[in-house]
């Protein structure tokens, strides 16, 4: 299974970004190969519609579940329709590595 995280940046030690849809980077991390991809946001700086095309842009890549601090209003339709998982974490201090961790171990 694939999962993106919003990060703040390309390291293992960056941090959740605040917005999903206008996120410096995207994690893509597959649970079962342990492989991590970290895309640039094209779609940061889009005046309209970042969060649709972010979407867009992960359901290329074949993930199932995505980690941000928050998503806008039309997301939930548009993930539910491609049948992805949103999780919403609230705490800014969270790693990647971090939040991999907790992946591996089950939330533990």
């Amino acid at each position: 299974m694939k999962i993106a995280i919003a990060s703040k940046g390309n390291t293992l030690e960056s941090v959740l970004d605040t917005s999903f849809g206008r996120s410096a980077y995207f994690v893509v991390y597959d649970t079962e190969t342990h492989a991590m991809e970290f895309i640039p946001n094209p779609n940061k700086n889009l005046e309209e519609g970042a969060g649709s095309a972010s979407v867009q842009l992960l359901a290329t890549r074949n993930v199932s579940i995505i980690i941000a601090y928050e998503f806008g209003q039309k997301i939930k339709p548009l993930l539910d329709s491609l049948k992805i998982q949103m999780i919403v974490i609230r705490d800014t201090s969270k790693e990647v590595q971090q939040m991999i961790d907790m992946l591996n171990h089950g939330g533990k």
